[in-house]
């Protein structure tokens, strides 16, 4: 009876500590700015650049809160990559529609038309950004931040961004920044390829060292958010930002293998139930690969092998071998050298798989803009050797982290 009530108190601990850490919660702008009774909106046309990311803490969407704001008067929307409403699969064209909730105009802002047009903006005075980003460079909605602040500064409108958390926290910058000729939609700044700024925060940055002109640039910041925050310390629901990205872990993992799924020459989880979580193919002997990754000590990951039968994409239907990746001490972590490290060591186990000669060369150029430049390929091909590019890779991580700090609204 003893032996009961002690497990009884310990499962009530364990759920008291739960339900804690369950209460710590962080309002996101689009909270604060209803505290504030829409305050920055008042007596203006507003458009809104959003997709299902942008809710409230009651995954009410921010359409609808503006929409049935009395004092807002909601003229437009416009989508990134993936749509308004999220109805896009990854890479297909958006076009532009009506809203069948509101009857409002849907803008696409990706394919043809990433920048808005003066059609687009006459309707407007203030444009209103509210999308929950994932801290990678490479992820195309900071793009689209990017395009609406060009556009605000060109057409002299008002950009209004309603801030969120960087899923990956503040703290954790990796990776060079991108140079010159290697500028696209998947590398549109001089930013390192994890930034760790907020969307607020990268918008002050930018506003004050991207652009001759100035956009008259509003930041409506969270409260309760802190820089050492990992996702399930917000209080947050995770709300899936793109098809592959359905819920943290996968906005986390994103960032350790996205850069070499780029070929297709393995399966990273993306067809399969780990999306960017797992490196394997039908050639990998999975044991062999986790044994020499563990043997690296890496800080605060751990490997372990895995089968899989992706359902999509690379290897379809075939029996892969591979690794799982796996955090297992988050501040530790180093997240995007994870990938060159596994490739290195899949190289010295199966060196007749030479990657760059037997992979899809139609993508060297989508893979050097997504790296920022193409000195990582042409390096590290040379040898497959981590070491050979890690002093490159961080180069630039000091100068950023000070340079960005001085625009940083959360401590």
């Amino acid at each position: 009876m003893i032996r009961n009530k002690c497990i009884a108190a310990v499962i009530l601990l364990m759920v008291g500590a739960a339900m804690a850490t369950a209460q710590v919660t962080v309002k996101t702008g689009i909270e604060v700015l209803r505290e504030r009774n829409f305050d920055v909106l008042q007596g203006k046309r507003v458009g809104l650049c959003t997709n299902p990311t942008g809710v409230d803490h009651n995954l009410v969407s921010t359409i609808d809160i503006l929409w049935e704001a009395e004092n807002v008067n909601l003229v437009a929307l416009y989508g990134p990559e993936h749509g308004v409403r999220g109805n896009i699969h990854a890479g297909d064209h958006v076009e532009n529609e009506v809203d069948p909730k509101t009857g409002l105009k849907m803008y696409s802002l990706y394919g043809k038309t990433s920048k808005p047009t003066k059609e687009m903006m006459d309707e407007i005075d203030v444009m209103v950004y509210d999308i929950q980003d994932n801290g990678c460079r490479s992820y195309t909605y900071i793009s689209t931040l990017g395009k609406l602040m060009e556009a605000c500064i060109e057409f002299d409108k008002q950009l209004v961004v309603l801030d969120r958390p960087n899923p990956l926290g503040g703290e954790k910058i990796e990776g060079n920044v991108v140079e010159d000729g290697y500028k696209s939609f998947v590398s549109q700044f001089r930013i390192p390829y994890v930034y760790g700024q907020t969307p607020g925060e990268l918008a002050l940055y930018l506003n004050a060292t991207d652009y001759e002109s100035k956009c008259k640039l509003h930041v409506v910041e969270m409260e309760g958010w802190k820089r050492s925050m990992t996702w399930d310390e917000t209080g947050l629901e995770w709300i899936v930002a793109s098809p592959h990205v359905p819920h943290a872990d996968a906005a986390v993992f994103y960032s350790v293998t996205g850069i070499f799924g780029e070929f297709g020459y393995v399966n990273i989880g993306v067809g399969y139930t780990l999306p960017f979580q797992i490196m394997g193919a039908p050639w990998i002997n999975a044991d062999s690969l986790a044994t020499a990754l563990n043997a690296l000590e890496l800080a605060g990951i751990e490997f372990r092998p895995i089968y899989f039968k992706p359902y999509y994409s690379v290897f379809k239907g075939e029996l892969c071998e591979g690794v799982q990746i796996h955090i297992l001490d988050y501040k530790a972590a180093k997240l995007s050298e994870v990938q060159f490290i596994v490739v290195q060591e899949m190289m010295r186990l199966w060196p007749e798989r030479n990657w760059f000669e037997l992979c899809n060369q139609k993508r060297f150029n989508m893979f050097d803009k997504v790296c920022g430049s193409g000195y990582i390929r042409e390096t590290f091909g040379k040898n497959y050797k981590w070491e050979d590019i890690r002093e490159y890779w961080y180069k630039d991580v000091d100068w950023y982290r000070e340079a960005s700090s001085k625009y940083y609204l959360y401590k």
